[in-house]
């Protein structure tokens, strides 16, 4: 059986944050989240990465992360650009967002040769998650059999400003729907989302929420790269600036579809992010108590 590999999604260049806030160091070793996800996903058994990059931060990225960590896994490099588009469309006019996590995995799908995990690289998962997702993926499961861990909404938000989660539905450990909700803040001593800017819509402090943490079956790529078109067809006529392929619309349809099963494995830990780059004093704090409790080696990369 072929081995996990791990995929990380580092093609955003932090519009909110103001820099490449994936490479923004959170310790005095000079590491980032995405260098204590990778330790902690070494340490559970992955062997391989891919990251998702812009073409444009290439030099950058090897020097303060590929390299570093080459010496631990076999290290892939896939290059998500708005210009990677099925034959016969074109980027429109104006457009300079991205098209999303959806489309950063077809990007990557040359890359991918087993199951494969997918982060984001701005994000603090946990040793517990990446272990749930690799004995996942290292089982016997069909093609359909999807997972993803799951994170409480009020471990997930920050105090800086709004984040964007996919809000999941879940019954008997299983996720039964999955909604992107692109604004979710604090408001009045609780949790809301908006759709518009103007009216607000609570959601409980325990919604079971997404942080892109998801184990997949190789086969999944061909709907990653298949649905694309169908997703290009719909949306651009609506919102051919902003729209996005999320990631999680696709494991969605196959559940909606009934043709594939997404389990979802929950986690109390709290999340550690930089959205903004106020959330980073907060971040260092939390990383230099995990290192005094022993959780990590003062240096990760020996």
């Amino acid at each position: 059986m072929d081995k996990p590999v791990l995929v990380v999604m580092a093609a955003g260049m932090g519009s909110r944050f103001g820099g490449l806030k994936q490479i923004t160091p959170v310790d005095e070793q000079g590491d980032s989240l995405m260098d204590f996800s990778l330790y902690d996903a070494r340490q559970t058994g992955f062997e391989t990465v891919v990251f998702v990059i812009k073409e444009a931060i290439e030099a950058d990225f090897r020097a303060r992360v590929g390299d570093r960590v080459a010496r631990h896994f076999d290290v892939r490099y896939a290059f998500q650009e708005l210009d990677r588009l099925p034959a016969g469309y074109s980027v429109p006019e104006g457009r300079v967002k991205p098209w999303g996590t959806g489309h950063a995995i077809a990007c990557a799908a040359e890359q991918i040769d087993g199951p494969f995990a997918v982060i984001n690289a701005d994000d603090f998962y946990g040793r517990t998650a990446f272990q749930e997702i690799y004995d996942f993926l290292a089982g016997d499961h069909s093609p359909g059999e999807q997972a993803m861990v799951g994170y409480l909404l009020r471990n997930t938000v920050t105090e800086h400003g709004y984040v964007t989660r996919g809000v999941c539905q879940v019954e008997g450990g299983y996720l039964t729907g999955i909604v992107e909700r692109t604004r979710i803040e604090r408001r009045d001593g609780g949790i809301a989302y908006t759709e518009d800017g103007e009216t607000f819509h609570p959601l409980p402090e325990d919604t079971v929420v997404s942080m892109n943490l998801w184990g997949f079956q190789r086969g999944m790529l061909a709907e990653f790269t298949g649905r694309f078109s169908a997703f290009l067809d719909e949306q651009l006529p609506r919102n051919p600036l902003r729209c996005e392929y999320y990631l999680p619309s696709v494991a969605g349809a196959q559940i909606q579809e009934g043709r594939g099963t997404v389990r979802v494995f929950t986690t109390p830990d709290s999340w550690h992010g930089v959205t903004y780059r106020e959330d980073l004093g907060a971040v260092r704090a939390a990383i230099a108590q995990m290192k005094a409790e022993g959780r990590y080696p003062e240096q990760l990369w020996k």
